[in-house]
């Protein structure tokens, strides 16, 4: 059958150089001719498939991969595909080989949550999350932060990722603030672009990578920032502050986009046709694929988002047969066309072919020493110290001398890769313990002083004779609607726990200098623990390479970071649907957006 594919190509091909008279045919149209080849010797039951997306654990055998024409794979938490790098390539190969054994072959697209780095692999490189690559300002390094995700995302079998995140947060209060780049809707376009261009690069090469432009439209705008929430804002403030950056995206030629779990003026966005198929498809001239988040199809109206625009489903924790028999008999009885099928196939086989998954469907093993390797890391620590945002700096507190004879370091995130990481490390919510490969803040502090330095994890002790004290404090990991906050009763809040204020006070104003350190996925309200502190560093979740903060506490390099959102002053400015946003002129931010002060 693959030959006779083959043999319908060459003859279109053929036909299409007699017809136009030329000898060079464009690479995409050449891609076009063997999407629509292939389309018309595809059963309603092979395109259904494709448009279906499924773990490799639960609910599917390795076998139903080609019984049921399986046209992508997920990898999430769960049973990890193998034991090392090369096992997970291993398993992946396995899975592509009973996708290849099917009636037509068409190779299987793996996809994976790699946010800050391949973060789902324990021993890749981490990165800040994006509200600290917002941070940094600088598209270069969002750029090669990108291409270093994509190579060792391909180093461990997948060839698709959801990334980015290029929401606008509106709230704090919201569980993925830090998921986006910034607040401002300009600097959101430009590393978005730069994002799209490090993970995808050329897509036939080995090393690269489709990406994902999420969660369209209106995620991070809900109100009261409740993850899924609804956005009541107007269609005119989508249109300009939401809407651009997917322009962008899009314009840098963006593989696929992922469909938010909000609802928009309460009409759920997977079923949003005018803003999926209208807008998106037609008025941006998005040709990719359209995919749904975490059981969209069950969750979000059925066939109702496949006639909206969908075009791949999650088909999760169960929806598999509820989607596939579900939507053929939709399409049985008219509710769904053949020709909405037939655009969805389209675009899936399209960035197949782009990816080269036709000729090259399986993972590049020589790529797997570049997991984790120096020169990654030695980006993931620049991504680090470009990040950092130095609030306040009075006393000559920093930098530190580095033959300071006596510095104590205070708090649980001071020694802890897995807290400075935040939610999408190794696990969906995170780990509380460091991880392969990873270095602390304190490993960087005992890295660079030449006089004592005392570790106080838990505040218990008492050393008032400090020269200097370090004190890390900041918000444990979560993800998601986990890291919402709500009414107060809640786990996450907008201010520091109890605990860590108290940190703080036990050593102000007693004669040793004060250097807070901030480890959070936002910012909190902080005003009187910055008061009293000497210096005040927010540096976000910087990922693997914590001894980065080290290194410009120091004085080895100076701080470059520039705040991505404006800084709250009070809990109070939170009362309404929005929090302190920049272009929100009733409320004065205790930092505006772009402060950031240097030695």
């Amino acid at each position: 059958m693959r030959k006779l594919i083959s043999i319908v190509i060459i003859a279109l091909l053929i036909f299409s150089c007699v017809k136009k008279e030329t000898k060079i045919i464009d690479k995409e149209a050449i891609i076009e001719l063997k999407v629509d080849s292939l389309l018309t010797l595809m059963t309603l039951e092979e395109k259904i498939g494709q448009m279906t997306q499924v773990r490799h654990f639960d609910n599917i055998s390795d076998d139903e991969i080609a019984t049921k024409f399986i046209g992508s794979v997920i990898h999430t938490d769960g049973p990890a595909p193998g034991e090392d790098a090369a096992g997970w390539q291993a398993k992946f190969v396995a899975l592509q080989k009973k996708a290849l054994s099917s009636r037509l072959g068409i190779p299987l697209l793996f996809g994976v949550d790699a946010v800050h780095g391949q973060n789902t692999f324990n021993g890749a490189t981490i990165f800040p999350h994006n509200i600290g690559m917002g941070a940094t300002r600088n598209a270069k390094l969002v750029e090669e932060a990108a291409a270093i995700t994509a190579t060792e995302a391909q180093a461990t079998g997948f060839n698709w990722v959801f990334s980015p995140c290029i929401a606008i947060p509106y709230n704090e209060k919201w569980g993925r603030v830090y998921e986006a780049f910034s607040e401002s809707t300009e600097l959101t376009q430009e590393l978005a672009k730069a994002s799209v261009r490090g993970h995808q690069g050329d897509l036939s090469k080995s090393n690269t990578v489709m990406a994902t432009a999420k969660h369209f439209i209106g995620d991070g705008s809900t109100d009261f920032g409740v993850e899924g929430g609804n956005t009541s804002i107007s269609m005119q403030e989508v249109y300009e502050r939401l809407l651009p950056p997917y322009q962008d995206a899009v314009n840098e030629g963006v593989g696929s986009v992922m469909v938010s779990f909000n609802t928009l003026s309460n009409k759920p966005m997977h079923s949003y046709k005018k803003l999926i198929t209208d807008v998106l498809k037609d008025s941006l001239g998005f040709d990719g694929i359209v995919v749904t988040d975490w059981k969209g199809y069950s969750r979000f109206g059925k066939n109702d988002i496949i006639n909206a625009g969908i075009d791949v489903v999650m088909a999760v924790d169960g929806d598999l047969d509820i989607f596939q028999q579900g939507l053929k008999n939709g399409i049985d009885s008219g509710y769904v066309s053949q020709e909405r099928v037939d655009d969805a196939v389209r675009r899936i086989l399209r960035q197949k072919y782009r990816l080269d998954l036709f000729e090259h469907p399986f993972p590049d093993a020589s790529l797997i020493a570049q997991i984790g390797s120096s020169a990654h890391r030695d980006k993931a620590k620049q991504a680090v110290r470009e990040s950092l945002v130095l609030l306040k700096n009075e006393n000559k507190a920093l930098p530190i001398d580095k033959n300071t004879p006596k510095i104590v370091v205070v708090g649980e995130h001071a020694n802890n890769a897995g807290l400075q990481s935040g939610g999408w490390t190794i696990t969906w919510q995170g780990k509380a313990e460091n991880y392969s490969g990873s270095t602390t803040i304190l490993d960087g502090i005992k890295e660079i002083a030449k006089g004592e330095v005392i570790y106080d994890e838990f505040g218990r002790e008492n050393h008032l004779d400090a020269d200097v004290v370090i004190v890390v404090v900041g918000e444990t990991p979560y993800a998601e609607f986990f890291g919402d906050v709500g009414d107060g009763k809640g786990k996450y809040q907008l201010t520091l726990t109890e605990t860590h204020q108290k940190y703080i006070s036990k050593y102000a104003n007693k004669g040793s200098k004060v250097i807070v350190v901030l480890v959070s996925g936002r910012p909190l309200v902080v005003t009187n623990q910055i008061e009293q502190s000497d210096a005040f560093v927010a540096a976000w979740l910087p990922g693997s390479e914590g001894d980065g903060i080290a290194e410009v506490l120091f004085g080895d390099y100076n701080f470059k970071g520039k705040l991505p959102h404006s800084w709250p002053k009070s809990v109070k400015d939170f009362k309404g649907k929005f929090g302190p946003n920049f272009w929100d002129t009733s409320i004065t931010p205790l930092y505006e957006f772009g402060y950031g002060l240097n030695y």
